[in-house]
């Protein structure tokens, strides 16, 4: 069965787009990856002044995970294979002995891999961090097929409401007041055993979310970052079922660029960290042709 591939990807600032969105095919099937890099709570950049460091993680890592993604590993492998080179860049360029450990760069990413059965597709998901994976069947029922809530979110958000309580409403000046809290967090996921973010040096195994699920033929799968998904659960301009929709019936580009015109709308009242994200996200669906899809290059 032929399927529809359709990628986007924005930066929330001009060249610095963190994110990365990849649709394409391997010897597996099709092969669906959002990569989102947390931003930097670092004062500079060291690795990469131009593009910025956690730019440069992304797209090396994709690149690296790219290449060997056609040997027939599975997911979980193929992930812990393509670190290793990204890692030892790092090491060459001095982020070992440079960059303190909060500045290490580290990312979500999610990737949904489909296998065609004769009944529908298998998928393989494998999920670090808080990207979401959404699957609407033939009938028209939408389903989340790793429902995650970062607990973290929840902190932050507190804390922000707070602070402008005590009157702080420049952003800058709040962001200073969390960015404690924000370091000692990147500490810890870039050390923690298990970590649950793509990082470059993972303490043991990654703790990703994995599972298979069945999709009856003629479903659709749409991957996205957390920028994107705030169309939904910090906005609320969009449940998943009507966001998928408009994503399947006037493409990514569309959602996108309501988002966009949302944020530029309420960027003086944001009770979030970033008034905007990057955003990302992958469409898949039953088609006539099927054509890869890359998105995500730095000011896209």
């Amino acid at each position: 069965m032929n399927m529809h591939l359709e990628a986007v990807s924005s930066g929330a600032r001009a060249a610095r787009n963190e994110d990365l969105a990849i649709a394409t095919e391997s010897r597996h099937g099709h092969e669906l990856l959002v990569i989102d890099g947390a931003t930097s709570v670092a004062d500079h950049d060291y690795i990469d002044p131009v593009r910025g460091d956690v730019c440069w993680f992304v797209r090396q890592f994709a690149s690296a995970l790219e290449s060997v993604m056609h040997e027939g590993l599975a997911q979980h492998e193929a992930v812990r294979k393509a670190i290793e080179p990204v890692y030892a860049r790092f090491q060459e360029l001095g982020g070992e002995r440079d960059v303190p450990d909060y500045a290490w760069p580290i990312a979500a990413l999610s990737w949904v891999r489909a296998r065609e059965t004769g009944d529908g597709h298998r998928l393989a998901l494998y999920s670090l961090g808080d990207c979401t994976i959404l699957m609407r069947t033939p009938d028209g029922e939408v389903r989340d097929l790793d429902p995650f809530v970062n607990p973290q979110e929840a902190i932050v958000r507190a804390e922000v409401a707070r602070l402008k309580a005590e009157g702080i409403q420049d952003p800058a000046a709040r962001f200073s007041r969390l960015l404690p809290m924000l370091r000692a967090r990147r500490v810890m996921q870039n050390t923690a055993p298990n970590s649950n973010s793509l990082c470059l040096r993972p303490n043991g195994a990654f703790g990703a979310r994995t599972a298979t699920v069945d999709a009856p033929a003629g479903s659709a799968i749409l991957v996205m970052s957390d920028g994107f998904y705030r169309l939904v659960d910090t906005y609320g301009l969009h449940t998943p079922d009507s966001l998928f929709s408009l994503c399947m019936e006037d493409g990514l580009q569309a959602a996108l660029t309501q988002l966009r015109d949302h944020e530029t709308a309420a960027r003086a009242t944001a009770a979030v960290v970033k008034a905007a994200d990057d955003a990302s996200a992958v469409l898949w669906h039953p088609a006539r042709r099927a054509q890869p899809c890359h998105s995500g290059e730095a000011g896209a």
